[in-house]
């Protein structure tokens, strides 16, 4: 992996407080007693540690299988949570630098906005916290002019971006992919018909097509 996205990885993230009150320790509690692998109730004594969290499971099984997760995750290999951060904070300043796009943005917090890529983007590259927030199609219902054109800036910036990043190609088309996945959603485009539909209807036309 490229030293720059390895040097990302290594900066010091804030340190969050273990108890902030009685009801955040209460919630902290019972998200620590489900298994993030199998979601039955985790042993307390079974744990790892990954990105200065710590994560309990149900059985050493299930904390085998994470800590493969993290490793083949694109995610990890990108460099973790400093990698993301630090790309979706570049790739911002060239969105809103952008005339065909950064119109969408005039009336946007810009700082949740942040959070909530990073939020996605790691999500979507096998990082270990699931997201949470909107499906694409809902979050960008109100956007009737968006159009497959927006769409390609936004994936430009991305792209430029790791590659500014040092990031290599073969990842970098790997991280595409993974993005340009949520293309119809994301355009609210009509759901095709899945590909075993589309078998069954076509062989019916050609029995009936035999018929005549």
């Amino acid at each position: 992996m490229k030293k720059t996205l390895l040097a990302l990885s290594a900066l010091p993230l804030l340190a969050v407080p273990v108890l902030a009150g009685d009801k955040e320790a209460k919630e902290n509690k019972t998200k620590a007693q489900k298994c993030p692998i199998c979601e039955k109730e985790a042993n307390p004594k079974c744990t790892t540690e990954y990105e200065g969290k710590t994560y309990a499971f149900n059985s050493g099984g299930c904390r085998d299988k994470f800590k493969k997760q993290r490793e083949e995750s694109l995610y990890h290999q990108l460099g973790g949570k400093a990698a993301i951060n630090a790309a979706v904070d570049l790739f911002y300043v060239k969105v809103l630098a952008d005339d065909r796009i950064n119109h969408f943005f005039e009336d946007v917090n810009m700082k949740r906005q942040h959070n909530k890529q990073k939020q996605f983007l790691s999500a979507a590259l096998g990082g270990p916290e699931a997201w949470t927030g909107k499906d694409m199609r809902k979050a960008h219902k109100d956007l009737p002019d968006l159009d497959e054109d927006h769409f390609n800036a936004v994936a430009e910036h991305l792209q430029s971006t790791l590659a500014e990043l040092k990031v290599e190609k073969e990842m970098i088309g790997k991280v595409m992919a993974a993005v340009g996945s949520v293309k119809g959603d994301v355009l609210n485009e009509k759901k095709s018909d899945k590909p075993d539909a589309k078998k069954k209807k076509n062989k019916k036309k050609e029995a009936k097509k035999e018929e005549k």
